[in-house]
Parts: C-alpha cells; structure tokens; sequence
C-alpha cells in the first residue's frame, strides 16, 4: 500500500493554484463523483484545482463540473459528460483555447469583464465545432445526435467538410442528426430552461466550491494504512478525500476527510451518499 509521501506526490501531479504561472483555468465546483485525467492517471476534481492543456474532465451519473477559464469565462459540463482541454494558452493579449466534448451537456458564459479581453476560443462537440466570440451557449453531445444553441451573442458553427453557419439571434440552434446538419431553428425558452438545468450545478445535491468552510469526516484511524485503504476507495469513486493527519495526546490520528463543502446541506447530501459505502460506516459533518 501507498505511503502518505507517495499519496502527496500523487497529488502534486495536479497543482492547486500554482505560483510559477499564470493559471489557465481552474475547478471552481464540482457536484460529485467526477474526475481528471492527466497522463493517464485519473483523481477526483478538487475544487481550486489548476487544469492544463491535454486534461481530460469525467462526470459521472448526477454530476457537474464547473470551471472558470483565465479570461473569466465558465465552462460547465453536465453529468456523464467527458470534456478535454486541448489547447490553454493564458498569454495577457490573447487568451487561447480549444475545447473538445466527447459526450454530454456543456455550457460556455462570458460576463462582461470577460467579453472585454481578446480570445480566440473553439469547442468541439463530435463533428461540430463552434468558434466563439463573446458569448453564452449550451450544447451537448451525443452518439448522431449533436447540438449547439445560442442564448447571447455570436457564433459561427461548422462540421467536418461543410460550409460555417452562422448564428447571431437568442435562440438559435444548430443541430446534427445522425451525420446529417439539419436547418437552423429557434428553441422555446421553456426548452432551454430544461436544456441549462442539465449543466447547473444543483444546490443540496453535495456539490464543493472554492471556499466551502465545511467537512465530512469519513473515518479515523490510529495507522495510516487505514487511512489510505479508505481513501482508496473512495477517491476512486470519484470523491476528493484529502487525509489529515491530526496529533492527540501522544498519538497522531488520521482523518479521512471530504472538504470545501460551503453549506450544511451540502455536508449533509454528502454524508447521505457516501453512508454505508466505500468502506464508510458513519461520516460525520465538521466545522
């Protein structure tokens, strides 16, 4: 079994806030399970973790991901989703990025601080690709069945081999059918209401934000092999354990913990999922 120095080496492989450069994009909250690969190893989203180009997000079944972009924009990705940052160029002129949807819902939003900065940023949904330029829109991908729709500014939408459509009206969307473009439309407000909820993050469901003050104990242990056995299993369901080590008395106890949880409903919806699970027998809310 891994030793704690192993596991915080484990660990650096994904830095959290790193010093040395500008950081391209960053985990700011994630409804779990859900993953990052890089290099082909795969741990559970962080809240506060740094992404680089070649990372590869994974949603389970009920979870979001929501990630801000160095030029202040917010990727989010729904559940069941596989989202990869093929290209994260920070640079201060010209903020670059390529993103490419494997499967599942996604939404890009531009505030208006953001909408100011120069960027050059695409995203790939199987065989579409949309070029991007100061907007907000949702899509999602499917095996034959690809969408990309409009809710506010501008954007030109191509598959492989065919003429760019561009649409510039709320509301438009651009759908492929089985390897078939159909004719642009305009969806229903209603419609999109229920497409966005699909990448929302869901409030008491156990989603972790940058900041969340609070924690679930998941168990303790007198040995740190106990400890990282739980760990284990629960990282690698997709839930960001962290293990501390606490000294008590003359004996250091080590605390299998989830943390950035940002309300007591959270900790609460966490507590519920993980209970008789993964080796968990009675987690405990903290803080």
């Amino acid at each position: 079994m891994k030793s704690l120095l192993l596991l915080v080496a484990t660990a650096l492989l994904i830095p959290v806030h790193s010093a040395l450069a500008q950081v391209a994009a960053t985990i700011e909250g994630v409804q779990m399970p859900a993953w990052v690969e890089r290099n082909g190893r795969r741990v559970p989203i962080i809240p506060g973790m740094e992404l680089r180009a070649g990372d590869q997000l994974v949603t389970g079944a009920g979870s979001r991901a929501l990630v801000k972009l160095a030029d202040g924009s917010l990727v989010k990705l729904g559940e069941n989703g596989q989202l990869g940052f093929q290209e994260l160029n920070p640079a201060a002129d010209l903020f670059k990025a390529a993103l490419n949807v494997l499967e599942g819902a996604f939404r890009f939003t531009t505030d208006l601080v953001a909408k100011s900065r120069k960027r050059e940023v695409s995203i790939r949904a199987a065989q579409v690709t949309a070029g991007i330029r100061g907007t907000d829109l949702w899509g999602r991908s499917r095996a034959g069945n690809e969408i990309v729709c409009l809710i506010e500014g501008d954007i030109e939408v191509a598959a492989a081999g065919e003429q760019p459509v561009t649409m510039n009206q709320p509301l438009q969307f651009y759908r492929r059918l089985e390897g078939k473009t159909q004719p642009v439309g305009t969806v229903s407000k209603q419609q999109l209401d229920q497409w966005a909820a699909e990448t929302e993050l869901q409030p008491g469901k156990g989603v972790a934000r940058v900041g969340g003050r609070l924690s679930v104990i998941l168990g303790q242990f007198d040995e740190q092999n106990g400890a990282l056995g739980l760990y284990d299993s629960v990282a690698g369901a997709g839930y960001p354990a962290q293990i501390r080590p606490v000294k008590e008395g003359e004996k250091i106890t080590y605390y299998v913990v989830i943390r950035n949880l940002p309300s007591r409903a959270e900790a609460n919806a966490i507590a519920n999922q993980v209970r008789g699970k993964f080796g968990v027998a009675e987690p405990k809310v903290s803080g």
